[in-house]
């Protein structure tokens, strides 16, 4: 028999006996023209493929394989993909007449394997009581790969790709059916599992031989794969090293596969770090942000993967390491898909800039974040939200250091024991003769130091401390050029502060929602240095706090419906400013020259995460009832150690161990790096978790 004629037969034969069957002898002297791609193979009608968009199957859970109908409708899934396997191999001979003949003698070969693999399933699926064609069918599978243009297409994706994915499935399945008793299916599995090793080394053979000289697999298989095809689909729910190696993959293509990460269908939201909105929004397009401040946003541009689901990307300059993610994944972290920026600016030759994204969560709304997302706006899924509805002028506003005063004289209590008092909260000043009076009337209140802060600003920078009683010449220029292009400043008397700590919430389309609290700890200039949370973190403030005003009838309660009147009153200017997002909210306990606790509910309401937040979603990683702390380490605070390579590798010893026996493993201790300590150039992100608090210098 012709194998064309053998091809045609498996494509186009609307019975299951004739797809199936092998001629014993085969040739290849008449391989004829490439065939035209059909939309999908002939099939029986029961088998023929479910409409496009009708919604997944019901995919059998692993803890319901113990019933014999429900192995039976896992095994009709697999025997679909198993005829899908075949009918593409049969259109790829014909697609592809004139590839080398030893290229088709094997998939010929491979195509018998797939035939035979149909029928075990269709064997031990009957036993199940189910037959094929019972349950609906999908044509993903085609619709992935009979596209494809040439051989190499082929190879890279059905055998690197789909069939590599089998790998895993076989291996995983089996152990779960040898698990519940099932040996027979075990059996059945292992045996399609050994056959899947060499088909993925069979394609790997020939896709070597076609791909770029000098480029290698990974970086080839990531550039032949075009969207909605990734590496992602070259996986499973475990990854196979063993089966993979077997296969002849190396060693950097398997290392690469296991921390890469990309959708499989649901839409991704994308997220980026951009911590300099304020410094755009005071200066416009001319703010450049100091050395200092990009090496530190470099460090730390990939920590939105702690904030955002394993489907969803994070843009970033430079894409972390493979050995950097390989320890994030072992600690238990998912890992999201990371696109790489071009210059800065999302390329618009990109797969993203094609692709449908379902929001956009930047670290901080802003006229920079807006410029960088301006290519993908158009490609938000149900949304019809222009540049001007993500930022606008009221949501700028809601960045100023004024407007959180202002919201706190709004929602203060007046003669409350344990609360500021309005003098406390700051005043606004426009112009130099403003700012100097604020400072006189702050002084004759009895705060004899004092600190200006501009109404936008970076933490714990665009801010001087008044000490001394006289205003020297280089101050009084700072506050002439500070109000100068209609900024504002905020002059507060300085406090001596006993706890820092914040209030992490997240507004919806219509609601303000409370995520948590968390403890803050700055240095002396008000620049950030850790946060903390300790159990109970998402519905109580830290005890920290609370204890800090023992004469207090209470005091539990009354902090309860104090934050309940100030969200309330928040939860409406933000929904008046069309703000949606995370926001936080600065707040701490300081101790009078008299000797008293007093809180500051706001120091300052900041529109967008926060490494308060961070840490919340940290903390979801911790085993109930866990302290955590989040800490910025600067070459200073190495304790020592040469660099920060030497300072991590200290806290080897200390690497997160998860619980076992749970579902979702849990950290029960120990300390992860979250950011690279080789590449980190002045920062190193750390988190963490110990049951108790002492542990973690907090």
């Amino acid at each position: 028999m012709e194998l064309r004629d053998f091809a045609e037969r498996v494509l186009f034969a609307t019975t299951l006996e004739e797809k199936l069957q092998s001629p014993a002898d085969i040739t290849d002297h008449s391989p004829g023209s490439p065939l035209l791609t059909p939309s999908a193979p002939d099939r029986p009608a029961e088998l023929r493929f479910k409409p496009q968009g009708s919604g997944k199957a019901d995919f059998p859970g692993v803890h319901r394989l113990e019933r014999e109908d429900e192995r039976g409708r896992l095994l009709h899934f697999f025997a679909n993909h198993e005829l899908l396997a075949t009918e593409l191999m049969a259109l790829a001979l014909l697609r592809f007449p004139d590839a080398p003949a030893a290229f088709r003698r094997g998939l010929f070969q491979t195509l018998k394997d797939e035939q035979m693999h149909t029928r075990l399933y269709l064997a031990r699926m009957k036993k199940s009581g189910i037959h094929f064609g019972d349950l609906p069918v999908s044509g993903y599978f085609w619709r992935s790969v009979a596209s494809m243009e040439s051989p190499l297409d082929y190879v890279t994706r059905l055998s690197l790709t789909f069939e590599q994915a089998n790998l895993d499935f076989c291996r995983h399945f089996a152990e779960k059916f040898q698990a519940i008793g099932d040996s027979e299916t075990a059996k059945l599995l292992d045996r399609i599992y050994r056959d899947e090793i060499g088909h993925v080394a069979y394609g790997l053979k020939w896709f070597r031989r076609w791909k770029n000289l000098g480029e290698s697999d990974w970086d080839a298989f990531c550039r032949q794969l075009k969207f909605p095809l990734s590496p992602q689909r070259a996986k499973g729910l475990t990854l196979n090293v063993e089966g993979r190696r077997a296969a002849g993959l190396d060693a950097e293509f398997v290392a690469e596969l296991d921390v890469y990460s990309q959708s499989k269908g649901r839409t991704p939201t994308v997220f980026v770090f951009n911590p300099f909105a304020e410094g755009y929004i005071a200066r416009g397009k001319g703010f450049t942000p100091v050395k200092h401040q990009s090496m530190l946003a470099r460090d730390l541009a990939n920590l939105p993967q702690f904030l955002c689901r394993a489907d969803d990307i994070v843009l970033v300059a430079k894409r972390p390491s493979v050995e950097f993610l390989s320890t994030i994944k072992q600690a238990g972290f998912p890992l999201p898909e990371f696109a790489e920026l071009k210059n800065g600016c999302i390329d618009r030759n990109s797969d993203l800039s094609r692709r449908k994204v379902g929001g956009l969560r930047p670290w901080a709304l802003g006229p920079d974040s807006v410029e960088l997302f301006e290519p993908i706006l158009t490609n938000l899924s149900g949304s019809e939200r222009t540049a001007s509805q993500y930022f606008n002028p009221r949501i700028a506003e809601l960045y100023s250091k004024a407007w959180s005063a202002n919201l706190l004289k709004k929602v203060l209590p007046r003669d409350v024991s344990w609360l500021c008092t309005e003098r406390e909260i700051g005043i606004t000043a426009n112009t130099l003769e403003e700012a100097l009076e604020a400072i006189t009337a702050i002084r004759r209140s009895g705060h004899h130091k004092i600190v200006a802060k501009q109404a936008f600003g970076l933490a714990g920078h665009n801010a001087i401390r008044l000490w001394e009683p006289d205003i020297s010449a280089s101050q009084r220029q700072w506050l002439s050029r500070a109000v100068q292009n209609n900024q504002q400043l905020v002059i507060e008397p300085w406090l001596l502060r006993e706890i820092d700590f914040s209030v992490q919430l997240e507004m919806g389309s219509r609601h303000l929602k409370l995520c948590g609290y968390t403890g803050l700890i700055n240095d002396n200039k008000g620049q950030f240095q850790a946060n903390w949370a300790a159990p109970n973190y998402n519905r109580r403030l830290p005890a920290n706090v609370t204890m800090l005003f023992p004469d207090v009838p209470d005091i539990s309660s009354q902090l309860q419906q104090l934050y309940t009147d100030i969200l309330s009153l928040l939860e409406t200017e933000l929904r008046d400013a069309g703000f949606i997002g995370p926001i936080g909210i600065d707040a701490f306990v300081y101790r009078t020259l008299e000797g008293s606790c007093r809180l500051k509910p706001i120091v300052e309401i900041n529109p967008r995460y926060t490494m308060g937040r961070l840490t919340l979603e940290l903390m979801k990683q911790a085993c109930p009832g866990s302290f955590g702390v989040f800490r910025l380490v600067t070459h200073a605070q190495r304790e020592g150690f040469a660099d920060f390579p030497a300072y991590a590798h200290s806290l080897t010893h200390r690497f997160p161990l998860r619980l076992e026996g749970e579902p979702l493993p849990k950290i029960r201790e120990g300390v992860l790096c979250l950011n690279n300590p080789v590449e980190a150039q002045v920062c190193l992100a750390t988190f963490q978790v110990s049951r108790e608090r002492r542990a973690l210098k907090i």
